[in-house]
């Protein structure tokens, strides 16, 4: 089968390659998928330079999330027959033809949804369920500010914090993606962020700021969001694209009475697996129901891996972009 490999690690990708190699044996309580659409997200980026918290041995396959049809299922797998559409992943292996998953760790593909869609609304949307549901508590009608709108992790959350009945501002430094977002996803108002969003955010909110920030970029962005939330708010770090990891004073938190407040979605559902079952349920529930969207920016075949990761690299993408290994 053809898979990309890493073969060593690089800030160019030049560790990179698709070769063929030999299809996984799939084991005891595993399925063996031949994957459809594999989404990019960062961490596919970070681990081919080494500079993500996992770190696969060398030589290995990155690719979090997938779609596909199961091709075998290993002894003690009951659930799942040849031929099931699922979606899943873990932590590397979605880019290539063919991947091994445990038979617990996937689940049926949303119907709604094309195997790209499915491949692209797990980890984002799970991202914004335990950030929005479990951690902020949101309340309906309360203002969400969500920067990297454009990003897979924010639009998701545009997306879940409208479906929640929340007043959604969508935060980019793109009048473009933001034009995009208006049109297909309605928040209730686009800010661009360049040359910065303070006054827009207090405007909006009527002078009360955001009850609610969640933010994937860090930096400059959770500076400035210090500056535009409500009292009782919840700040929500979710990662730092900005490169730059801020750091708060304690005394603003008191004055201002908000609480600044860490979301790992995976790691809630490893150290509560009751509740991380119940996430990946309701979840699943809502895109079955089309209840939410996810977006496929663009698709490309596996041979155009490194296109994917550069739209991801530079910020071009609106939603999630998708490598297809079965084209």
């Amino acid at each position: 089968m053809r898979a990309l490999i890493v073969d060593h690690l690089s800030t160019d990708y030049s560790g990179c390659t698709v070769r063929e190699i030999s299809e996984p044996s799939v084991g005891p309580g595993e399925v063996k998928i031949r994957v459809r659409a594999a989404a990019v997200n960062f961490p596919d980026l970070l681990m081919t330079r080494g500079e993500y918290q996992h770190k696969p041995p060398l030589p290995f396959t990155p690719g979090m999330e997938l779609s596909g049809e199961v091709a075998a299922v290993g002894e003690g797998v009951t659930r799942w027959v040849v031929g099931d559409a699922v979606v899943g992943g873990a932590k590397t292996g979605g880019f290539s033809e063919y991947a091994l998953a445990a038979a617990a760790a996937i689940r049926p593909k949303p119907e709604r949804l094309s195997f790209a869609e499915a491949s692209a609304y797990n980890a984002a949307y799970i991202t914004a369920y335990v950030a929005l549901v479990r951690r902020a508590q949101v309340q309906p009608g309360e203002w969400v500010l969500v920067h990297g709108a454009a990003g897979g992790v924010g639009l998701a959350c545009v997306d879940l914090a409208k479906t929640l009945g929340c007043r959604v501002i969508a935060a980019s430094a793109s009048d473009e993606k933001l034009a995009v977002i208006a049109k297909e996803y309605a928040p209730d108002a686009c800010v661009n962020v360049t040359g910065g969003f303070r006054e827009q955010v207090k405007a909006i909110t009527g002078g009360r700021g955001a009850d609610v920030v969640y933010d994937p970029v860090g930096g400059d962005v959770f500076d400035e969001s210090v500056r535009c939330i409500a009292f009782d708010g919840r700040l929500l770090v979710v990662g730092f694209t900005s490169g730059r990891i801020p750091s708060i004073s304690v005394n603003m938190p008191l004055i201002k009475g908000f609480a600044v407040i860490g979301v790992r979605a995976g790691e809630y559902g490893r150290r509560f697996p009751e509740k991380g079952a119940e996430n990946l349920a309701a979840v699943w529930a809502l895109a079955s129901e089309g209840r939410i969207r996810p977006r496929v920016h663009a698709e490309f075949p596996l041979a155009e891996w490194q296109s994917a990761f550069d739209l991801l690299g530079h910020r071009q993408v609106v939603g999630k972009a998708v490598v297809r290994p079965d084209q």
